[in-house]
């Protein structure tokens, strides 16, 4: 089932050029001692390349509450269609709008 999000760019680096990028409504979670960095992955409509948006950078693992963790973890739906309607994720991450 497609994610919906706002229609985001970006430079992929397997077209070489902008191109449009795609909610792939996925998560990745990857944790170092007690830091924790979770991204959510975006895919490029032509080649799909991946593009990793930051939701959480190297913060202590204590300050995701378990249940966010969780829908992380679960690749949640609507918690992955949420961050891909947030503006204010979307622009911290690069992205760019037509």
């Amino acid at each position: 089932m497609k994610v919906s999000s706002l229609k985001v760019y970006h430079h992929c680096g397997g077209c070489k050029k902008t191109q449009e990028f795609i909610n792939s409504g996925k998560f990745r979670v990857n944790a170092n001692g007690n830091k924790v960095d979770v991204w959510l992955i975006y895919r490029c409509k032509k080649c799909k390349h991946t593009w990793n948006l930051t939701i959480y950078e190297r913060i202590k693992a204590s300050k995701i509450t378990p249940a966010e963790y969780t829908l992380f973890m679960e690749n949640d739906f609507s918690l992955a269609a949420r961050y891909g309607k947030d503006i204010n994720f979307l622009t911290r991450n690069k992205a760019e709008f037509r």
